[in-house]
């Protein structure tokens, strides 16, 4: 299933529709955290969940592996990449950091990662950044700041801030590694394939972390309590696997090869306010007057961002998402 990203793509309706991807995947992978920690409170450990979450899912994505198997001839590097960056690296990292500083501080510095894709792609690949996705960003980390509540209970364990900064270089890692090739046309990396190589590949590296063969199996034939209802462990594993990982990769890669890291990185920020009004719904964590301010300032990051138009260099045409853009107005380069 190639994924085309010609410039005609890449209009309005081609941006809509990855604006929509992006939503998805936002929303999908912000189902994952409310699902999980009844699992977690029932006797699962959480490196433990995490394994169940990627194993599980490279499961079902196993047929689009051996569909796409020239991909580990043509890409390996890639599909390595991905499998330890964007699947091991950043979940491994971020549950880690849950161990030595709040929940709160390790989200937030995990969502940094649009701000260091921005600086990947003004610094690294040297192109300019328009002044709204930049703009986006720092609204958008700043309603993060005010959703997960920051200021509660801050520790400066080092190891814990480097392991959560860890994790945001991985989610770096995730929109990067998920835009090579979709310059290529027809030619890019399969995404599906791509994703279910990473998802082996993840699988594999956190076996080594998460040892499952020590795990409480009996766990998830029993049930979970979800804010005093009771719910089978297997239904909660079965979204976490089905919905918050395999559509929420689908749904996120092809929204990096719509947009662009960058912008796309940005709009990945409200799956923190998803969790969190998720926690609300289900699990009785009520929100508070800073969080529905801050989950506010976080959706008007997010338009800011996905709807700023891309500058010109002076030696030509900019490319983002992978594809040449056309030039915005004079003044909107940062």
């Amino acid at each position: 299933m190639p994924v085309h990203t010609s410039e005609s793509s890449q209009g309005s309706g081609g941006k809509g529709v990855g604006l929509g991807l992006a939503l998805a995947s936002a929303l999908t992978f912000g189902g994952a955290g409310p699902a999980a920690k009844p699992l977690i409170e029932a006797g699962l450990d959480p490196l433990h969940v995490v394994w169940l979450r990627v194993a599980g899912a490279a499961l079902v994505m196993l047929p689009f592996a051996v569909r796409h198997r020239a991909l580990v001839r043509h890409r390996p590097a890639l599909l390595a990449g991905f499998g330890l960056l964007a699947v091991a690296g950043a979940q491994a990292c971020y549950f880690a950091a849950l161990s030595r500083i709040p929940v709160g501080v390790a989200l937030l510095i995990e969502y940094l990662a649009p701000a260091l894709v921005l600086g990947w792609v003004r610094f690294v690949q040297r192109r300019p950044v328009s002044r709204a996705a930049a703009l986006g960003v720092v609204l958008a980390a700043g309603g993060l700041a005010c959703v997960v509540e920051v200021w509660a209970g801050l520790s400066l364990d080092a190891l814990g801030l480097l392991l959560a900064l860890g994790a945001a270089c991985c989610q770096v890692g995730y929109f990067v590694l998920s835009d090579q090739g979709a310059e290529a046309g027809d030619q890019a990396p399969n995404p599906l394939g791509v994703i279910a190589y990473g998802l082996l590949v993840g699988a594999a590296v956190l076996s080594v972390l998460a040892r499952p063969w020590g795990m409480d199996w009996s766990v998830l034939a029993g049930s979970a309590d979800m804010d005093g209802t009771a719910v089978p462990a297997f239904v909660l594993l079965g979204w976490i696997v089905l919905v918050a990982t395999v559509v929420a990769y689908i749904t996120g890669v092809l929204s990096v090869r719509r947009l662009s890291p960058q912008v796309a990185g940005v709009v990945a920020c409200l799956e923190a306010v998803v969790a969190t009004v998720l926690a609300w719904v289900l699990l009785g964590e009520h929100l508070s007057a800073p969080q529905i301010v801050g989950g506010a300032v976080v959706l008007l990051g997010a338009f800011i961002a996905q709807s700023s138009t891309p500058a010109k260099a002076s030696g030509g045409p900019v490319a983002q998402g992978g594809v040449e853009r056309e030039p915005s107005a004079p003044g909107t380069a940062v």
